[in-house]
């Protein structure tokens, strides 16, 4: 493909408090939860360094959407943060369906996570699910 080969793909899922953060291998072929951070005074600042230690060279944005594909209550949001990772990083941000993507990495963290204190960390959440996001998209354009 036209990627470099030391190059990423980062997928974010985007929340009010928490931001998930998910990467891929250089070869495009796993996704892998990577960070939490959050939605705070440092975001930019962290996701900065991130997009240049990572050499992401594409963004994966999670759009929540109800179950009947209309809006939800921070779709608005999302498209803001997508036009402000637009600005700042001249990349390409391409938005993704991400409903039920929470749900499977409940699931799947249920069912890997042995520690009950580490299945409560909130942000295993965030990131699992951006992983998700960012599976699905390696799959479907099969890197």
């Amino acid at each position: 493909m036209s990627e470099e080969l030391s190059s990423r793909f980062l997928a974010i899922d985007f929340g009010l408090k928490r931001i998930g953060l998910a990467l891929c291998d250089p070869l495009f072929t796993f996704a892998y939860p990577y960070k939490t951070l959050l939605n705070g005074q440092n975001l930019w600042k962290e996701l900065k360094e991130i997009v240049s230690e990572q050499s992401v060279s594409k963004i994966l944005l999670g759009m929540p959407v109800k179950e009947n594909g209309q809006p939800s209550s921070i779709t608005e949001k999302v498209q803001e943060f997508k036009t402000h990772l637009e600005n700042k990083f001249k990349l390409e941000v391409i938005l993704r369906d991400e409903r039920y993507t929470s749900s499977i990495a409940q699931e799947m963290i249920m069912k890997t996570v042995t520690k009950k204190s580490k299945r409560r960390e909130k942000g295993l959440i965030d990131r699992s699910a951006a992983a998700i996001i960012l599976q699905d998209y390696l799959d479907e354009k099969k890197y």
